[in-house]
């Protein structure tokens, strides 16, 4: 088991991304702390978990509130001793997000997803490092989608958000990685199993005039292997790079676009 003795916080575990890879870790041996804002979802998610043999831990924690990560840490640090790794997979509604010219997307619009995620992974990350920073290892991943990278009409402030994950990514790694600690992120485009998917393909193929299948098909076709990539590929990827198979890894962004972007 590549991850057997290995402690990770997973934030957002209840939404489909954190769940996928909760259960690729829990496969591989982690004992899991999964966290998210609803408490029926995030216990249903550990409950899952332990059913199938895992060892996991819920608990209702506002990623994007301080004290409440602060302190579901310190909890974990109490009961487990140590922090491995830690997984921010939190998502917002990309209703009114996306879908929307630049010039016609309000200020607070645009605003919302790059305060949400840029604070998020920021405060679950350094609050994480500064444990890790003790134990010198462990490793921090991020999610990102191709909008990081891709210039992608009426995504709003979104892709600017994820741009912004992406270069946290890479500066906590040239800070952390002398210390012990590994920074990678997982890059991905649209996996349609997910329910955001599902939502914001939904948006874009209502603004081009097809079907949410037509726009599927048109996304997929922009890379070498005419598909999408699955939950299951992505979690395996993660469970991976939260490894020590994975030592030589860090201040990157693992690409699962598919060759939808070279590097």
């Amino acid at each position: 088991m590549r991850l057997k003795q290995k402690v990770a916080v997973i934030y957002g575990a209840s939404g489909a991304i954190g769940g996928a890879v909760a259960r690729a870790f829990a496969n591989e041996g982690a004992t899991l702390f999964v966290t998210g804002r609803r408490r029926g979802a995030i216990d249903a998610v550990a409950q899952e978990l332990v059913a199938a043999g895992g060892v996991a831990e819920a608990a209702t924690v506002d990623a994007l509130d301080e004290r409440a990560v602060e302190a579901h840490l310190q909890s974990v640090i109490e009961k487990a001793g140590r922090v491995d790794i830690s997984l921010n997979a939190i998502g917002i509604p990309n209703t009114k997000l996306q879908g929307v010219p630049l010039t016609e997307l309000s200020l607070e619009q645009f605003s919302l997803p790059i305060a949400s995620y840029t604070r998020s992974n920021f405060l679950t990350a350094r609050l994480t490092a500064r444990r890790m920073l003790t134990q010198r290892s462990g490793v921090i991943l991020t999610v990102t989608p191709v909008v990081s990278r891709a210039g992608i009409p009426m995504v709003g402030g979104f892709a600017l958000a994820m741009g912004a994950v992406e270069v946290l990514t890479r500066n906590l790694s040239a800070e952390l990685a002398p210390h012990g600690i590994r920074v990678v992120g997982l890059r991905t485009d649209g996996m349609p199993e997910t329910a955001t998917i599902k939502e914001v393909f939904g948006i874009h193929a209502r603004k081009l005039d097809v079907s949410w299948e037509q726009f599927h098909d048109l996304v997929a076709m922009k890379n070498h292997r005419r598909r999408l990539a699955t939950l299951a590929e992505l979690a395996q990827v993660a469970a991976f790079l939260a490894s020590d198979e994975a030592s030589a890894m860090t201040g990157t962004i693992a690409n699962l676009s598919m060759g939808m972007l070279d590097d």
